[in-house]
């Protein structure tokens, strides 16, 4: 008799959180042969950060929920890293033509279809985690996606010259004003999305994927009720580090980490995060093989030290780490 499939939440951003949780899917299906894509959403929980969300040309803008949302689906365009396969850009062009919106922000036709769904369903009455589902049910996902909340609590940026967007300091700026702080303007008043805390409590895994640990984890933890959650939950509560070799592995993350006061190594993130023991979230924390020599000084935080391979160049590795992560997590 096949094991029951575990229960597994996963904190998760952008496209480091998208490939972890397409590895993960991948991991649970290669030891549980046969098991169905809804045997598998029922299995995991992916509670994805929406402080990148934003309102542009007149619809609402989830990018985190759609990287998650194209590249479990297969449609996401994997050269680029972000967006629709196959994608044109006639709509943007046009728009552009009439001044609306960013010119530095292209959104893609096919893109643009999902907001155009999204928006539509909002302004019919529609909570945000109520269209994630409905945008969910056009394809076989393998996976639940829940937006931390469903209040509106975009990410600013900070800077000397004034607060930005983060998508404004992130995509057109590409992060080279140096940010002051990052803030979340409301969020003290947001309570997690339907279904978040009753995932947290019912897991048998909570992972922590290697997104972004400021802008991308950060927001999810900010919202009231989730670190209490995840400091009551029965399971065990493992994290993923960003850093490889003491240098992150996409994005500039590594710029919002300097703004907060963190290095960029594994085990500094490790202890922005801290232990469970001590008031934070870590049981155990993956380093990368890069990054052994600082596995004392993560076990000196308190928290279990794991060395694993975490590059995620291809499905297979993503799945072997999500498999250690979830073997970690569960041993």
């Amino acid at each position: 008799m096949s094991r029951p499939l575990p229960r597994v939440v996963v904190l998760a951003g952008g496209v480091g959180g998208s490939l972890f949780v397409r590895g993960l899917r991948e991991a649970l299906r290669e030891r549980h042969p046969g098991v169905s894509d809804a045997e598998l959403a029922a299995a995991i929980t992916v509670v994805v950060n929406t402080g990148d969300d934003l309102w542009l040309a007149g619809v609402r803008l989830m990018p985190d929920i759609d990287s998650l949302l194209y590249r479990l689906a297969g449609v996401a365009d994997e050269e680029r890293g972000w967006g629709r396969r196959e994608e044109s850009e006639r709509v943007s062009a046009e728009l552009g033509a009439w001044g609306v919106g960013w010119p530095w922000f292209t959104l893609g036709d096919l893109d643009l279809g999902t907001h155009l769904a999204r928006t539509s369903w909002l302004r019919d009455g529609a909570s945000p985690g109520e269209v994630v589902a409905r945008l969910s049910r056009r394809w076989p996902l393998g996976a639940t996606l829940l937006p931390m909340t469903d209040a509106e609590v975009d990410t600013q940026v900070r800077t000397a010259e004034g607060d930005l967007h983060f998508q404004e300091w992130w995509t057109r700026h590409r992060a080279s004003l140096a940010p002051l702080g990052f803030d979340n303007p409301g969020i003290e008043d947001a309570r997690p999305s339907a279904g978040v805390l009753e995932a947290i409590g019912a897991a048998d895994a909570v992972l922590i994927a290697p997104s972004n640990p400021v802008v991308s984890i950060g927001p999810i933890l900010r919202v009231p009720g989730v670190r209490a959650g995840l400091a009551s939950a029965s399971a065990r509560v493992v994290g993923v580090s960003p850093v490889i070799g003491g240098a992150v592995v996409r994005g500039m993350a590594d710029v919002c980490l300097t703004a907060i006061g963190v290095e960029t190594r594994a085990a500094a993130v490790a202890a922005h995060y801290g232990a469970r023991d001590a008031g934070g979230l870590l049981d155990a924390w993956l380093l990368a093989e890069e990054d052994a020599g600082e596995s004392a000084e993560v076990a000196a935080l308190g928290v279990r030290a794991e060395v694993r391979p975490l590059w995620m160049r291809e499905v297979p590795l993503a799945a072997r780490l999500a498999a250690d992560a979830l073997d970690v997590a569960l041993g």
